[in-house]
């Protein structure tokens, strides 16, 4: 009974501190002006506590059991040991509208105040596939606090912004470039240098972008040098040796891919017979149930009929440029590129993007290529289940701030578990 008293009372006692350190936490970006950040924002998903990131990539709401700082009136200090607290400090916000092919996009500046000579870079973020806005984005704010102006905007079709969403890359390149010319007009400092940062699907917008306006630089995060058609099967193929599928089955994925392709490339004209003669060959085949890849794995279990008479309108209805040459972008362009990849990425397979990086770094001796070890896409670190899912724990410790060094040219940016590979024949 004695130890039990015990334990209620450290769990009293433990339950007390946390609220302690986290009472006084107020919404806001902090920053030891180095090497630490953090952004903090009311969590209005989960109706209570104050979401936070940091800058090594930690991130969670202040309701958790355990949190890595503990706040005090306009500043937070670190339990990590780090002597210099993270004080509260101001950013530059300015709201704006732009308009690009004939539509309204809203975006926002956000400026850092304080910098050296009132100078410093400007990016513009080139948001994925996803539909969530934007502005606000927590990202955004933390580069910010690493002394970059960074423009976001959200993009046609979602948040604040008018017109209809797409995925057609060549659109949303025009709105990049547009994003770009505009936030250079409205920056109160001078401009250092100024680029892009694309991540996942920005991967392929960001660069397209750059051969429209003038850029310094760009930055992929997790992004492919591949078509998306490609992307589908290399995602197949990724599932198929996770499964471990003898070479036989592997010719039936490839047989897949070129099929529904064919399909896709003819605006869904042909190809249908070919699509159900393998059904029926591969009807008591239960591997391949397991196969979906981006699109390929949902087209084949859609019965003919249905997919002739409601596929387009389900596979097509966002004009994604299916057999779109990213490689032959990226050769156009001669300004420095630090390229991102995931090591385990599930979503965007890393291997035909390696290769294609190989044969650019020849071209352009400005690429700089990291890789960050046991990452899956959005350069998360994960724990794997028994059944092969995945949860995400964090974002990789030094992502964030290789992007800020890089972009603010410190000669050797500080990746933490991330590598660089600048050597060819070290691919």
């Amino acid at each position: 009974m004695g130890i039990q008293k015990v334990l209620i009372a450290m769990a009293t006692l433990l339950s007390s501190f946390h609220v302690f350190a986290t009472a006084n936490c107020v919404p806001g970006v902090y920053s030891d002006g180095s090497t630490n950040a953090a952004i903090l924002r009311n969590d209005l998903a989960q109706g209570s506590g104050i979401r936070y990131l940091m800058l090594d990539g930690i991130f969670g709401n202040t309701q958790s059991k355990s949190i890595p700082f503990h706040c005090q009136s306009t500043f937070i200090r670190l339990n990590s040991g780090a002597t210099a607290p993270l004080k509260q400090v101001s950013l530059r916000r300015t709201s704006t509208t732009f308009m690009s092919a004939h539509t309204h996009l809203s975006g926002e500046l956000i400026e850092p105040v304080g910098a050296s000579q009132n100078t410093y870079p400007l990016i513009v973020m080139v948001h994925g596939s996803e539909q969530d806005p934007a502005i606000g984005n927590s990202k955004a704010m933390l580069l910010a606090a690493m002394g970059i102006a960074v423009f976001v905007y959200d993009k046609r079709g979602t948040g604040q912004s008018a017109g209809f969403y797409t995925q057609n890359f060549e659109l949303l390149a025009e709105d990049a470039a547009m994003a770009m010319r505009h936030s250079r007009s409205l920056v109160t400092g001078y401009i250092k240098r100024a680029g892009f940062w694309g991540e996942s699907q920005g991967g392929w917008v960001a660069p397209l972008a750059a051969t429209l306006t003038p850029v310094d630089f760009i930055v992929v995060s997790y992004g492919l040098i591949a078509s998306p058609i490609e992307e589908d099967l290399d995602q197949m193929l990724l599932e198929a040796q996770q499964q471990q599928l003898s070479e036989h089955q592997l010719k039936h994925i490839r047989r897949l891919s070129k099929i529904t392709a064919k399909i896709l490339l003819s605006n869904f004209n042909v190809g249908f017979v070919e699509l159900e003669s393998l059904r029926k060959e591969l009807k008591l085949q239960p591997w391949i149930n397991s196969i979906n890849g981006e699109y390929s794995g949902a087209m084949f279990r859609m019965s003919d009929k249905d997919l002739r008479r409601i596929g387009h309108a389900y596979f097509d209805n966002l004009e994604l440029i299916w057999n779109y040459e990213s490689m032959s972008v990226l050769k156009k362009l001669q300004v420095p590129i630090l390229w991102i990849v995931a090591e385990k990425d599930r979503e965007a397979p890393i291997e035909r993007t390696l290769q294609s990086l190989r044969t650019l770094k020849k071209i352009n001796s400005t690429l700089h290529v990291y890789i960050f070890p046991d990452t899956d896409h959005g350069m998360y670190e994960y724990k794997e289940q028994p059944d092969g899912s995945r949860t995400n724990i964090r974002v990789a410790n030094g992502y964030f701030r290789l992007i800020a060094e890089w972009i603010n040219e410190k000669e050797q940016p500080y990746s933490g578990n991330g590598f660089v590979i600048d050597s060819v024949n070290r691919f």
